[in-house]
């Protein structure tokens, strides 16, 4: 069974339409919604995590009606010889894949959790988390 995250990218046409529906109810494939988000202009982001026998047509089937359909292939890893854990971007992980450990106060990093939101590249003063290509 294949299993990847893509980030889905909606235009204003196709926004209200119920595309994820049919990919679980005509593909049979599992979604994860990780993150997603519609601006004023009804153009909206998704990212997903999607695992199906049927994968390569649930994608057929999404760039068909105008989805635009990202791969993604980079993962956010943290330097932990750079990291000086002062937290800064455990406040603004939406996922909480970053977070304090208790009781040492270390800042902690779990990939699984990690959406790609890159957040913690913007905030970290001393730049301890970079993209893996």
């Amino acid at each position: 069974m294949t299993e990847k995250k893509v980030v889905l990218k909606f235009s204003a046409q196709n926004a209200d339409k119920p595309i994820i529906y049919h990919l679980v109810k005509d593909y049979d494939l599992i979604i994860n919604i990780l993150k997603a988000s519609i601006n004023p202009h009804k153009e909206g982001t998704m990212v997903l995590e999607i695992s199906g026998d049927r994968y390569e047509e649930g994608i057929s089937f999404l760039e068909q009606h105008g989805v635009s359909v990202l791969p993604i292939e980079t993962e956010v890893v943290r330097n932990i010889e750079r990291c000086t854990n002062c937290g800064a971007c455990t406040v603004h992980c939406p996922t909480q894949a970053l977070y304090i450990k208790r009781p040492s106060m270390e800042v902690e990093f779990d990939g699984e959790k990690c959406i790609l939101c890159l957040m913690c590249l913007k905030i970290c003063p001393v730049r301890a988390m970079e993209v893996k290509v």
